[in-house]
């Protein structure tokens, strides 16, 4: 039984897993808007948000942590140096999803990601 179990394993192994979020993550970083299914948005947005609240202290120990969960350093210079710095005034929810219409192939709900 699958009760109280929140995260949405994605058929994948916990590595595949991981690889997936953060490659959809540095993608929204660097696109500021992807397309996406509805489940991995939902399963995005509080990694990201978390990233961009990181991203707002700026210091080197943020950046270091940045790097090596997004495994990008170009993602990560354009989060703390352009992205983070919108929300200095912001209280959290950094991001918006966007529900979309089925996709043609497989009927799956779709939606589109996107920085506020």
């Amino acid at each position: 039984m699958k009760h109280h179990k929140a995260i949405r394993k994605f058929g994948r192994t916990t590595d595949q897993r991981q690889a997936l979020i953060r490659s959809l993550a540095c993608s929204l970083i660097l696109r500021e808007k992807i397309r996406t299914t509805e489940a991995k948005a939902k399963e995005l947005r509080p990694y990201i948000e978390k990233m961009v609240t990181r991203g707002r202290k700026g210091d080197l120990f943020a950046r270091r942590l940045l790097v090596s969960r997004l495994g990008n350093e170009s993602a990560t210079k354009k989060l703390v140096e352009t992205i983070a710095p919108r929300y200095k005034e912001r209280q959290g929810g950094y991001t918006r999803i966007v529900k979309l219409t089925p996709r043609q192939g497989d009927a799956s709900k779709m939606a589109i990601i996107e920085f506020v």
